[in-house]
């Protein structure tokens, strides 16, 4: 699997269940045998690996948010603020 096949079934998920979790996003790359796709964080935990970021990134800048308090992704709504970073 490559990133830009992660990034495609990232934005399926989050439209088929309005958002997708970056936990959701390990466990599926750990669960199909794509760890090469992950990275090890600074507490020393799995976390998405920047070509996999970088291929939703562009994939998806202009319509899906992340929601940094829960760790996750949903689409746009127009409360939200400008930047890729929303609030709730």
């Amino acid at each position: 699997m490559d990133a830009q096949r992660v990034a495609k079934w990232m934005l399926e998920e989050i439209e088929k269940n309005q958002c997708i979790y970056q936990d959701d996003v390990v466990d599926f790359l750990v669960k199909s045998d794509s760890e090469h796709l992950l990275r090890e964080n600074a507490d020393g935990n799995l976390s998405i690996g920047r070509q996999v970021l970088n291929a939703f990134k562009n994939l998806t800048e202009s319509n899906v948010v992340w929601v940094k308090p829960d760790r996750y992704w949903r689409f746009r709504v127009p409360e939200d603020e400008l930047g890729r970073e929303a609030s709730g």
